[in-house]
């Protein structure tokens, strides 16, 4: 980016989704506004605490940064970032989404479906091929214009709105998407009510997050650990992929009480380890089995 950019930093007081109150909170460490490497002491920058509620899992940082203009920390110019590639969409892409929906909510004709944070529209697309009524809407102008621009999006049908500014009717969605986007959000706990109240009765909700118990963070955070850092591996609040709030189960679970909506189904994603490869012979298959990859994959279901 071309210039620093500014934030407010706001203290948080109680657990976003369980709202246990600080003295449950646990620090892990700090987080440089910058990526870390081998020697973050080494580096200069603004940090934030990293920390961990006891109660349910949630990681987050305290004091929470929010930029002072939404745009810079989030918009991208496409001529700096985009390749054509880009825009190419895969055949089997979110096909597996929508499969898992389909044995949760059998597809009837005429369903709706929205896209919270639709980026270029990739899913919105899948879905419309696979015969939803699809709705999205996306924050960032850059990627809004490219959707419709480039991948042909319906202009009527997604919106230039951030989940704070949407608006829809109650119980409009027979199911809603946050692909990789609840992390980002400075109030997921409101996000995931605001997207309950347009949906419908026994409707789906799919959420896909970093997990709060991923095994690579803890080994890179153990290896700080050894050196004597205060250092942590954790989210990335002020930085490129910008992320405030790592997941666990636990987390949905303590939410879903209190919010009308039962877990009707999750697993976890290895995904990549950022490790060298011949240490992807032990760890890929480990975290497979003690579901400690890197994604969690949520369903959640309205109470009817």
């Amino acid at each position: 980016m071309s210039r620093e950019l500014k934030y407010t930093f706001i203290p948080i007081e109680n657990c976003n989704l369980c709202n246990a109150q600080s003295n449950d909170f646990k620090i892990l460490g700090k987080r440089l506004n910058q990526s870390q490497g081998k020697k973050p002491q080494k580096k200069v920058g603004i940090t934030t605490s990293i920390q961990k509620c006891k109660n349910c899992g949630l990681i987050f940082s305290n004091p929470l940064p929010i930029p002072n203009s939404i745009e810079d920390h989030y918009g991208v110019d496409p001529k700096d970032y985009w390749k054509e590639e880009y825009f190419k969409i895969n055949p089997n892409y979110f096909t597996t989404e929508i499969k898992h929906l389909q044995e949760l909510l059998p597809f009837l004709k005429g369903q709706k479906a929205l896209d919270i944070g639709a980026g270029i529209g990739k899913a919105m697309i899948a879905m419309d091929n696979a015969g939803y009524d699809v709705y999205g809407f996306e924050p960032s102008s850059f990627f809004h214009q490219a959707a419709i621009e480039k991948m042909n999006i319906e202009s009527q049908k997604l919106k230039l709105s951030s989940i704070e500014e949407a608006a829809y009717s109650n119980e409009t969605f027979d199911f809603i998407t946050f692909g990789a986007v609840l992390e980002h959000l400075y109030d997921p706990s409101e996000s995931i009510k605001k997207a309950l109240s347009w949906l419908k009765p026994g409707g789906i909700i799919h959420i896909e997050v970093p997990s709060s118990d991923w095994l690579i963070h803890k080994i890179i955070n153990w290896s700080y650990h050894i050196r004597g850092l205060d250092y942590v591996a954790n989210l990335s609040p002020m930085h490129t992929p910008f992320h405030l709030y790592e997941f666990s189960l636990a987390s949905f679970k303590k939410h879903a009480k209190a919010n009308d909506y039962v877990i009707a189904a999750h697993n976890y994603f290895v995904c990549q380890t950022y490790m060298p490869k011949t240490l992807d012979l032990l760890l890929k298959p480990l975290m497979k089995w003690t579901n400690t990859g890197m994604q969690l994959s949520i369903w959640l279901r309205k109470n009817s």
